[in-house]
């Protein structure tokens, strides 16, 4: 398969590195406005089948062109959300498969955003739906870690063990940290904005989808691994926006283990103006606030060699098992932080949402999964992908109990 991965950050990075340890890669290209910065991934690789190039993720021309010129057969979108829709229809324009970590952005309702939906998360790409299917190209949205194995797991829940669903709950968490730093992000700070301050989504079987303030309903979970009970709270994802589309629940909901000094931090942000993207006049410049934010706080794909710890992914499965019984289970991926530094050179947090793509392009490549239109991974079966995931040695984990 030839792969063209836009965005050399973070998680394009650690893709590269995952990607050039696996036979069906043909040609990987890592692309980014920085052409520098696009070498420097090929570089780490060390694979010649690993190359750069730079490309403008805002332009789907450019972008088109780039697909052609490589004859790809794949485009990864591992950059922000700002680039979701011009990437998405340069593949639909080249007729390529598309993936993506994080689907198109939301706008709250302008008079009710702690109750009613605007527009969702991925709206505008499932409103391309039947021109995909019309050009038999497949758009695997929400294919990362979160959402992308929690919704593997929703798969594999309503398939395998459960005969009705009541609650369908991804709860994330770690114990990382970065001594020294009272507040680094793991992952882009533009992404942990967009999510935390937007109006989380919840959806209920005889209500659909509806919203409620940032930070709500806070709950305890014990998370597995020794990182123990977090509190977590209601964010804005994904998931919620996919699972109730092809999986039966009654309730979907996605809750975030940050912690009271990353919520002090994004509450204050917000407060003081610092979470807006509309450009402001600083002396003879405009800037926008957010972007300010993000170049005075340290790269996500840098931090991983001070780093320690733990972060897990998963799902949390309430209902009725396939013998009658209650039943409840916490689905989960855990990745040490030591262990992916050491064995990939990638910090914890970027290492398993690129693990995810990896593995959902090497089915595809195989024909292990197929498809046309904008499917989530919920679409498609979960035991081939989940036995992937194992044979990348990083397995994933099933608790009894919740």
């Amino acid at each position: 398969m030839r792969i063209v991965v836009v965005g050399a950050g973070g998680v394009g990075g650690s893709v590269a590195a995952i990607a050039a340890r696996r036979e069906f890669v043909e040609c990987l290209v890592v692309a980014d406005v920085d052409p520098a910065r696009a070498q420097a991934v090929a570089d780490r690789a060390g694979d010649p089948r690993v190359v750069a190039a730079r490309v403008d993720a805002s332009d789907p021309d450019d972008v088109a062109a780039l697909l052609a010129a490589y004859r790809a057969d794949a485009l990864l979108n591992a950059t922000d959300p700002r680039f979701v829709m011009p990437l998405f229809r340069a593949a639909l324009a080249a007729r390529v498969t598309y993936l993506d970590m994080a689907m198109s952005m939301s706008v709250p309702h302008p008079e009710r955003p702690h109750e009613l939906t605007g527009v969702k998360l991925g709206d505008e790409q499932f409103a391309l739906h039947d021109d995909f299917v019309d050009a038999g190209v497949l758009a695997l949205v929400g294919m990362g870690v979160e959402p992308g194995l929690s919704d593997v797991f929703a798969r594999y829940a309503a398939d395998h063990l459960f005969a009705e669903i009541d609650e369908l709950g991804v709860r994330d968490g770690s114990d990382l940290v970065v001594p020294g730093r009272a507040f680094a992000p793991s992952f882009s700070i533009w992404t942990l904005i967009e999510e935390c301050l937007n109006p989380p989504v919840v959806w209920e079987r005889d209500r659909g989808w509806f919203t409620t303030a940032p930070f709500s309903e806070p709950e305890v979970f014990d998370f597995p691994a020794g990182i123990g009970p977090l509190e977590c709270v209601n964010v804005e994802h994904e998931e919620v926006l996919l699972i109730p589309r092809w999986v039966d629940a009654r309730r979907v909901t996605f809750k975030y283990g940050l912690g009271s000094r990353v919520i002090e931090v994004l509450r204050t942000l917000h407060e003081l103006g610092l979470d807006s993207t509309t450009p402001v006049r600083v002396g003879d410049v405009h800037v926008s606030p957010r972007e300010v934010v993000a170049a005075c706080l340290p790269d996500p794909a840098t931090i991983g060699p001070e780093m320690t710890g733990r972060t897990c992914a998963g799902l949390w499965v309430r209902g009725t098992g396939t013998d009658g019984a209650p039943r409840e289970v916490y689905l989960h991926h855990v990745v040490d932080n030591a262990w992916s530094m050491a064995e990939y050179g990638c910090q914890a947090v970027v290492w398993q949402t690129a693990v995810n793509p990896v593995v959902a392009l090497e089915l595809i490549a195989s024909g292990a999964w197929s498809g046309a239109g904008v499917l989530g991974p919920e679409a498609l079966d979960a035991v081939p992908f989940l036995d992937l995931l194992t044979d990348y040695g990083s397995p994933w984990a099933l608790r009894e109990g919740g």
